[in-house]
């Protein structure tokens, strides 16, 4: 396959964070059984069966931050520094966004800073909410306003939403709760007014943008209608069409065509979502994406990787 995939959506873990996150209690992380294995020479080799030039990797849910600042800052650093050395011990092949304390804002403006101008990392990575804060919140704004001074990318993964033991039913939070934590968050920097305000900063959404598709129209319904939010304003699909989206989960056949329905096709990124979605199911995701029906002048491949190059010009 000559078009290589760029893949935005990829984790990594390290046994030492696995230990911090069982000790703080998340010993079946969102409802799932387990954490994951994972090295770098397998993701090496799934990268190669997949055709996946480069990894751009994450901390996935629950994060880094399990209550307490000060741990949350150490542990931070600690897998950042990790995935920074493991970018230069394999150039081309990985990248890196590097997860921030949160909700931990002083520590989170000290940690976007030495990823950022010492490791060299592409973006950061925050959860869709922390401890039930959400992104729109007030508290955050210093750190909003750093990464739209330095226009970098923020790369929001979704995680459990606050009362997931009612919502969810004893099953696994990734399976739903996931999606609708991603839409509920990003309505929440729009009605915010954080997109707005915060234009210069890339943000990069999962799965398809979830539910948003089907629920940016009814959102400013309400925004028009019943907040008297003013017509002259850009539209809650306007902002939304801004964001960045990968397609990590089920794209085809329905979602991403939704996606691109609603959305267009600029700014869709490819992502696997390994190894929390192990190695079968990431490559028979690659496989549904190649059988998909092809964007027009272009493969998927092609046109996610393409777009990837508008967004990490340096991958």
């Amino acid at each position: 396959m000559s078009d290589q995939l760029v893949d935005v959506h990829s984790h990594f873990v390290t046994p030492s964070y696995v230990a911090a996150a069982e000790a703080a209690g998340h010993r079946m992380p969102d409802g799932m059984p387990d954490y994951p294995a994972w090295s770098p020479g397998a993701h090496l080799e799934l990268m190669e069966q997949g055709g996946i030039r480069t990894s751009l990797l994450s901390i996935s849910s629950p994060g880094t931050h399990f209550g307490d600042d000060r741990a949350a800052r150490v542990l931070a650093r600690e897998v950042n520094e990790y995935a920074a050395d493991l970018v230069r011990e394999h150039p081309g092949r990985f990248g890196h966004f590097a997860s921030l304390p949160l909700p931990d804002v002083e520590g989170s403006l000290a940690e976007l800073a030495h990823a950022l101008d010492v490791l060299g990392s592409d973006g950061v990575a925050v959860e869709s909410n922390c401890e039930g804060v959400y992104l729109g919140d007030a508290r955050y704004e210093p750190l909003w306003s750093e990464l739209n001074r330095r226009c970098a990318v923020v790369f929001v993964h979704p995680t459990s939403p606050p009362c997931h033991e009612a919502l969810a039913l004893g099953r696994p939070r990734p399976m739903l709760e996931f999606i609708f934590d991603s839409t509920r968050t990003v309505s929440d920097l729009v009605f915010a007014g954080v997109l707005a305000r915060h234009a210069n900063i890339q943000w990069v959404f999962t799965h398809g943008g979830g539910t948003l598709p089907l629920l940016a129209d009814r959102m400013e319904l309400f925004r028009t209608v019943f907040a008297g939010g003013s017509p002259a304003d850009p539209t809650v699909p306007e902002q939304v069409a801004r964001l960045w989206f990968d397609i990590a989960g089920t794209p085809f056949p329905n979602q991403v065509p939704a996606l691109v329905n609603a959305f267009g096709s600029e700014k869709i990124l490819y992502g696997s979502d390994y190894c929390w979605t192990p190695r079968a199911g990431a490559l028979a995701q690659i496989a549904s994406v190649d059988a998909a029906q092809q964007p027009k002048g272009y493969t998927w491949r092609a046109l996610t990787t393409r777009n990837a190059a508008r967004l990490f010009p340096n991958r």
